[in-house]
């Protein structure tokens, strides 16, 4: 379960809440960025979600339900390494874009991982392995939780996150042209989860290039990152 957000207005804000159950976890800040890291048993800790300092963003929902169409056949590239591969500035999101154009996304057997990305002009690629992807230039705004875009709610799943999308959507779209961090946050409040519980909530002011996020839903305990110019 996660919702990622995106609004352009008079700025750029990006908003992730990560709800995650039974999995390690923590926010590590760094000088290229912060990053939201799991504790893989093989691989440690791994950097997949957060914000860097050329303006990237990455958000990875689970689709739910799974989609086997998403299991990695042959040698095709996997969407958690193209997720990695954004936040660590090795590609841009017009090079991931590229690359979901002409080869098939895979993501890891038996979970389908799916990809919000977005760049510092607020660009938007939403990949969902198997089925496809979808790219928005600089939208108003773009909503993406746990259920496929190019399925929307005629699969059913408990964790689809269907009333989140539509709470999200509709706060959005109400939202004034001054839309800011205090907003985005409230509207990852509005979509928060207790059962698989929003463990860390995060919002990229990308016009003004500084990072909020708070962790275990404690909105009133706000930390921040500003990035210098790279």
């Amino acid at each position: 379960m996660c919702t990622s957000i995106i609004s352009n207005r008079k700025k750029t804000i990006v908003g992730w809440n990560l709800d995650i159950l039974d999995m390690e976890y923590r926010v590590r800040k760094a000088e290229d960025g912060v990053y939201i890291e799991i504790n893989d048993k093989t691989e440690g800790w791994m950097p997949l979600f957060g914000a860097n300092n050329r303006g990237d963003f990455v958000g990875m929902p689970t689709c739910c339900p799974f989609d086997a169409r998403s299991n990695p056949i042959g040698l095709g590239n996997h969407v958690i390494m193209l997720d990695i591969d954004l936040l660590t500035k090795k590609k841009t999101l017009q090079e991931i874009r590229a690359i979901a154009e002409k080869e098939p996304i895979y993501s890891v057997p038996s979970v389908t991982f799916m990809s919000s990305l977005s760049d510092q002009n607020g660009n938007v690629l939403h990949i969902i392995p198997g089925q496809g992807y979808k790219y928005y230039e600089k939208p108003k705004y773009q909503v993406l939780t746990n259920f496929s875009p190019f399925k929307m709610d005629r699969e059913q799943h408990p964790w689809m996150g269907w009333d989140r999308y539509h709470i999200a959507e509709k706060m959005l779209e109400d939202a004034a042209d001054d839309f800011d961090v205090d907003d985005c946050f409230e509207i990852l409040r509005a979509v928060s989860q207790e059962v698989c519980p929003t463990v860390v909530s995060m919002v990229f002011d990308v016009t003004q290039m500084k990072v909020y996020w708070c962790e275990n839903r404690q909105w009133d305990h706000i930390q921040e990152k500003f990035f210098d110019s790279e």
